[in-house]
């Protein structure tokens, strides 16, 4: 027969078990402003603009120690709409997240997508960004005026490339420039392309008269000499671009691009603080500050209820320019 003790040890054993919560959490997240297992979804191919700044952030916000680490993956397609479908149906996860911007708003038109913006829950906006007009360091236009004149003799003999799909910043700024040198939108002959990297490697192996895209993508190439940069959109020059703005060059466009970040829609009222938060507390950051000065970004700062304004407004806004454009 056991000993009694050993009957008592066992059962006083089997009270603890009961009697004392796990340590593992059941789901709950208990480690305050904190979000695990962060996810971070880029609706577009590797190295373009919604990639570059969803990598920057994070990579910001985990050197700063905002937050743990987080997983940035991408699911490309149809504009960003393929990944805007995605987040609408994650429905009620306060743990993921979308990098998106202005290219997605255009998409959604376009591409008659199912899912909106409006569908999503707004965190944040981020940044502005000029998109800058750029061709191949052996390309035979060293000038705005130059382009515009071959161009204009021949609007679908001279191809534009652009990292967005129709609807997009990429596409949206080419278009208002030819309206403004006086060339139909409908007789350009636009290449989208799934993000700035897919673009910028057509723009350098000719397969595009000239490319627009953002600051950020472009930059490097430039820097090295295997881009030239023609104009920037922006009303004002860009710091370190060596390039006229498209006003000085006698195009009057002035064109900015800015992006953010949204949330499944249906989120905890908690879940939303956390993001919120989380992209506000980014902006004090030494890290995130340079990597704003480094990447010719403008800081636009806004969240929660005043980004969603934004976003409607976007929406109406991308809608009458296209339909003016006879694109929509």
């Amino acid at each position: 027969m056991k000993n009694p003790k050993t009957w008592l040890s066992v059962l006083l054993a089997a009270a603890l078990v009961l009697l004392i919560p796990p340590l593992v959490s059941s789901g709950e997240d208990d480690t305050g402003d904190r979000i695990r297992n962060f996810r971070l979804m880029v609706p577009n191919s590797p190295g373009g603009g919604y990639d570059i700044t969803a990598r920057t952030a994070v990579k910001a916000i985990e050197d700063a120690d905002l937050n743990g680490a987080t997983e940035v993956f991408n699911l490309p397609g149809a504009g960003g709409t393929v990944g805007l479908g995605r987040l609408v149906s994650e429905r009620g996860n306060g743990r993921l997240a979308m990098s998106m911007g202005l290219g997605v708003v255009g998409a959604v038109y376009t591409n008659k997508s199912p899912s909106s913006l409006t569908d999503t829950t707004p965190i944040a906006k981020l940044t502005e960004e000029s998109d800058v007009v750029v061709v191949g360091k052996d390309s035979p236009y060293r000038t705005v005026g130059e382009l515009i004149a071959a161009w204009r003799a021949d609007p679908g003999g001279v191809p534009v490339g652009g990292g967005s799909a129709p609807g997009g910043p990429d596409h949206l700024a080419p278009m208002l420039m030819a309206k403004a040198a006086g060339i139909a939108p409908r007789t350009v002959n636009y290449v989208p392309f799934d993000g700035g990297g897919e673009l910028m490697a057509s723009v350098l192996g000719g397969k595009v008269g000239f490319g627009v895209s953002g600051i950020g993508e472009t930059r490097d190439q430039i820097e090295a000499g295997e881009l030239r940069a023609l104009a920037v959109t922006a009303p004002e020059r860009v710091p370190g671009i060596d390039a006229p703005t498209l006003r000085e060059s006698g195009v009057d466009v002035s064109f900015t691009n800015w992006r953010g970040i949204v949330a499944p829609p249906g989120i905890s009222e908690t879940d939303e603080r956390k993001l919120v938060d989380l992209f506000t507390r980014l902006q004090d950051t030494r890290q995130w500050q340079e990597a704003l000065r480094l990447n010719g970004w403008t800081n636009a700062f806004s969240s929660g209820a005043e980004f969603g304004a934004f976003l409607r407004a976007e929406s109406e806004r991308v809608a009458s320019v296209l339909g003016e454009l006879g694109l929509a």
